[in-house]
């Protein structure tokens, strides 16, 4: 069994000369980030106000994506560059503990949940303040589980939802609380409404990335709890990849009408992201071997624990790309500039995914290799804008003065 520690901080200067680079453009980063407001936030389950679904334009509300059903090439399709950059444009908010889940506000301000702590703050992206706004009731922190993905309900401008994933006593679930900003700092959060129960918990594998979709349906991403048979066990909810309404229930599209479950065969899904075409891409732990990025497609088995990386054969599908488990351990991802961008762990580093269609356009391409240490959650912001954040206090870390943080960046 691969557990994700790190080893130490890869060269001497990760906190070294250029760290805050292009700082002095603080200022106009962060006004980017308030006019960005939820535009092109899928991962982070952000919607434009009016409440309509992310990716506006995309499948009625209860059908799956009809992008993500084929798995070709993408024939005529633009390749992204075979290189690309990343440019650290500045320090959003730093002494955050555990951060893990994060969900952007309209206006540009971000909510940031802290795994160990079970508390949802409040970070000013023009001032890098962090207020918290409340504490999810039920949260039980242990290894890998405790308060995870963060979203905000497609129609949150009227309903102002929170969801969050995390882990209690008994399992994983999702729940749902009312974010009202009128009560006093920390006594924001309304009492937790259950939206989904029953997903396994251990102290590894908890998945616990949630997103909603260009459908207007929800997303997990979970983990089999380090009980390898629970990927291919169609009954249970670990090791999947699950769609539901925002109420929990599932929904057309599917592969089986009365379940949740989207596809299976995986081993731990961190990280859920959409391209343009509103196909679903997720990263996943690998065992000794090799860590993947998958293309989702309903139905799909990916094999885990029959397969790890390429070459499963017939009945499973192939990941995208993969890579060595020291280089990567993938937590969140994101789209951006032709290319899917995924954080990683234990390689502490951020790699690029340049595409075309379906298909990688060239090799990966890491950045920022030991810089920061562990980095756990992509943010889109849109265009070439992204937020990355860092995981050094989560107790498999060696944190520094100021961590955690959330960085601003540029990409291409």
């Amino acid at each position: 069994m691969r557990y994700e520690v790190r080893g130490g901080v890869i060269g001497a200067g990760r906190y070294g000369s250029g760290r805050y680079g292009a700082w002095g453009a603080r200022r106009r980063m962060l006004a980017g980030l308030a006019l960005a407001g939820c535009g092109a936030l899928l991962a982070a389950g952000c919607s434009p106000p009016g409440g309509a679904p992310p990716g506006g334009g995309g499948s009625a509300p209860g059908s799956a994506p009809a992008a993500s059903a084929g798995a070709s090439a993408g024939a005529g399709a633009s390749a992204a560059p075979a290189k690309g950059s990343v440019t650290v444009t500045g320090e959003v908010a730093k002494g955050l503990d555990s951060p893990w889940g994060v969900a952007p506000l309209p206006g540009g301000d971000l909510l940031v949940g802290s795994r160990d702590k079970g508390t949802i703050s409040r970070v000013r992206t023009d001032t890098g303040e962090v207020t918290p706004i409340g504490r999810v009731p039920g949260v039980a922190p242990g290894g890998e589980g405790g308060l995870l993905g963060l979203a905000l309900s497609p129609a949150f401008a009227s309903d102002r939802l929170v969801y969050a994933y995390f882990t209690t006593e008994s399992d994983n679930r999702i729940a749902r609380m009312r974010y009202d900003e009128q009560r006093p700092p920390g006594q924001q959060l309304g009492a937790p409404d259950t939206v989904l129960r029953g997903i396994p918990k251990g102290l590894i594998h908890n998945g616990g990335r949630i997103a909603f979709g260009p459908d207007g349906m929800l997303y997990a991403g979970t983990g089999e709890t380090g009980n390898t048979a629970l990927a291919q066990d169609r009954r249970s909810l670990g090791g999947k990849i699950l769609r539901m309404t925002p109420d929990g229930k599932p929904v057309h599209g599917n592969p089986e009408p009365d379940s949740v479950v989207y596809s299976w065969g995986h081993r731990n899904v961190q990280g859920l992201a959409w391209d343009p075409d509103k196909r679903l891409w997720a990263s996943e732990f690998g065992q000794h071997t090799w860590d993947e990025l998958n293309l989702i497609v309903p139905g799909g088995d990916y094999g885990w624990p029959a397969v790890e990386g390429k070459g499963g054969g017939a009945g499973f599908r192939d990941p995208v790309a993969v890579w060595k488990t020291d280089e990567a351990s993938p937590s969140g991802i994101a789209w951006a500039e032709g290319s899917i961008w995924m954080a990683a762990l234990k390689g502490e580093r951020l790699w690029r995914i340049p595409l075309k269609g379906t298909a990688e356009a060239a090799a990966p391409e890491a950045f920022l290799t030991g810089r920061y240490g562990r980095l756990r959650t992509v943010v889109p912001l849109g265009g070439d804008r992204l937020l990355l954040v860092t995981s050094e206090t989560d107790g498999r870390g060696s944190p520094q003065a100021g961590d955690d943080r959330i960085l601003g960046l540029t990409v291409r």
